[in-house]
């Protein structure tokens, strides 16, 4: 059974920075691309980045390109997401995710929901103006 477990959210001031990861078990974690989510208080669940299975390749949606990074350790199971410069319209619950599949696809299949079959719990961060 896959399980993730996200971390690191939490209440920063507009502009700050938080790390969040998430530790994967009950599977080789190296073999399988991940994803970040978000969702707002009212609004549906929505995309915030993606990574292949080695790190190489990275997505991002357009709102948060160039104030988040996403990262994978693989020898420690862990998925990153730093997140800087952070704006009110920010705050959200944040969710890790992965496919049940070994698959390679691009941006426009790492951005769908439906591509991935285990979420975690989430993590809140709240940005403050």
């Amino acid at each position: 059974q896959v399980q993730l477990v996200e971390s690191g959210g939490g209440l920063v001031q507009d502009g700050g920075s938080l790390r969040l990861s998430c530790v994967a078990s009950g599977r080789t974690f190296s073999n399988y691309a991940m994803g970040w989510f978000r969702q707002a208080p009212g609004k549906e669940r929505e995309f915030v980045a993606a990574i292949n299975w080695s790190g190489v390749d990275t997505y991002y949606a357009d709102s948060v390109k160039g104030r988040f990074t996403i990262s994978r350790d693989n020898a420690k199971n862990t998925l990153y997401l730093q997140v800087n410069s952070l704006k009110p319209e920010d705050t959200a619950v944040y969710y890790c995710a992965a496919p049940s599949r070994a698959v390679t696809g691009g941006y426009y299949y790492l951005r769908a929901q439906s591509s991935y079959d285990y979420w975690g719990q989430g993590t809140q961060v709240t940005v403050s103006s």
